[in-house]
């Protein structure tokens, strides 16, 4: 069914029009006049409109160019004369689809329609997947396709056009630091300084030094003056991870920058003014912190403006495979090795797998299983031993494991969608027949819009 426009400004072919369309199921409005189209485009979006080509005041090329002014992907049909096949043409050229000639043969009308309604489908699906295209490079550090990952991409999304503190949480290894230099890189201030500090790698009688700087004098072996890093930060983004690891003295002084911009160098009596966003992240439970005297609650308040948390590896585990297949291609080229794919058997494992490290360690084993694989496929015997032996450890069996064919469906859902179901080009990552892809497609039941598949595309 689709919503379509009929405009001509003789009352018997409109209404003909209507009847007929109708009997397909179609929504029809109907306009006597090229200003009465036009009236109903400002608050009606139309799949299709069929529109003459000759009309007093405002006539059938106004109307066009006004639908493709205020809703490109709405195909034109245009109803001429024979007289005026020459400027139907014309039409043409200014974008309409097509063009019936009176008075209008149904059957050709008709098909006419549905390879309107069709190209419309794929105009607006390519400009869906320039959308994605453009979110992917966006945030192309950043890899999932997960409803749990896409809401961390809606937030970063969110955060970035604004100076607010961010609080990033999550467990070590999870990519914090990614998505605080993703937030900065998308960010007006991008431009500027990214500066990123660990609080837990520096000892807390450095950190007001390294910080905020010191003058000369202030400490022994203090033999000049010293810029801190918010100060090398000015006008962009500091980045303090692990911002539980904070001296409470650092924490007081971080309090006193958020509430007037200001800092002041170790050992020097006067304030400095900088402009810098600041973004935090910590892998602990800041609040029970606050409980134990570890962590100022009024700063807790002033970094936790917006809290993006990133899911812990295993709660996401049908990233897996776009994440392995990333780290596979980055390593392999790094490397100077050919190694195009992971086996099933192999990805069955990683998938098996809990991942204590998070991305980390999936990185990490990546890595090593690329530097030390003379195969052009990884294969269960290329991971170290961590993961081979994972039968053995079995995790108390606390969760169920996906079957083999669980997760060779949810790998082919994977692979076809990130090549927009290209059937060649995925079975060449996939090491297998197009003939193959055909038969799993039919014994899983799948079609590009499979609901099982918990992803859609990768960003």
């Amino acid at each position: 069914m689709a919503n379509i426009l009929v405009t001509d400004d003789n009352e018997a072919i409109r209404n003909a029009l209507k009847d007929f369309l109708e009997k397909d199921q179609h929504q029809i409005a109907l306009a006597e006049s090229g200003e009465k189209a036009v009236e109903l485009l400002q608050d009606n979006i139309f799949d299709v409109a069929i529109v003459d080509l000759i009309m007093e005041e405002i006539d059938g090329m106004a109307v066009l160019k006004a639908i493709k002014d205020i809703s490109p992907e709405t195909e034109v049909i245009m109803i001429t004369g024979h007289g005026t096949i020459s400027i139907a043409i014309q039409a043409m050229r200014s974008g309409a689809y097509d063009f019936i000639t009176k008075p209008p043969n149904f059957d050709e009308l008709k098909l006419l329609i549905d390879r309107a309604l069709e190209k419309r489908e794929i105009t607006i699906g390519m400009k869906v997947l320039q959308t994605h295209a453009r979110e992917r490079q966006k945030f192309s550090s950043l890899i999932g396709s997960t409803p749990a990952i896409y809401k961390v991409f809606a937030l970063i999304e969110k955060v970035c056009r604004f100076d607010t503190t961010v609080l990033i949480t999550g467990e070590t290894g999870t990519g914090k630091d990614l998505v605080a230099r993703t937030i900065h890189a998308n960010s007006p201030r991008c431009n500027n300084p990214f500066v990123s500090i660990n609080c837990s790698s520096t000892p807390e009688s450095l950190q007001e030094s390294e910080f905020f700087g010191h003058i000369k004098g202030a400490f022994t072996d203090a033999n000049e003056n010293k810029k801190g890093l918010f100060e090398s930060a000015h006008k962009g983004t500091i980045f303090l991870d692990e911002i539980g690891d904070a001296s409470l003295a650092t924490q007081l002084k971080l309090l006193r920058f958020l509430e007037d911009g200001e800092i002041r160098r170790v050992g020097e009596n006067t304030s400095i003014h900088i402009d810098v966003r600041l973004i935090t992240a910590t892998n602990k439970n800041l609040l029970k912190a606050i409980e134990e005297k570890e962590f100022r609650e009024d700063l807790y308040y002033r970094i936790h403006v917006v809290e993006i948390n990133i899911p812990p590896l295993r709660e996401r585990k049908d990233d897996i495979p776009l994440l392995a297949e990333h780290f596979l291609r980055t390593y392999s080229g790094r490397l100077g090795k050919k190694i195009n794919n992971i086996s099933q058997q192999a990805l069955a494992l990683l998938m098996q797998y809990d991942w204590p490290g998070n991305v980390r360690e999936l990185q990490s084993v990546i890595r090593h299983t690329v530097a030390f694989t003379d195969k052009d496929t990884i294969v269960p015997e290329s991971f170290p031993d961590e993961i081979l032996n994972i039968d053995n450890k079995k995790q108390s069996d606390e969760k169920k494991q996906m079957s083999l064919q669980e997760i060779e469906k949810a790998y082919m859902i994977q692979m076809l969608e990130n090549f927009s179901w290209n059937y060649s080009q995925a079975s060449k990552i996939m090491g297998i027949s197009r003939a193959t892809i055909y038969r799993k497609i039919k014994e899983f039941g799948l079609s590009p819009k499979d609901d099982d598949s918990d992803s859609s595309m990768i960003l």
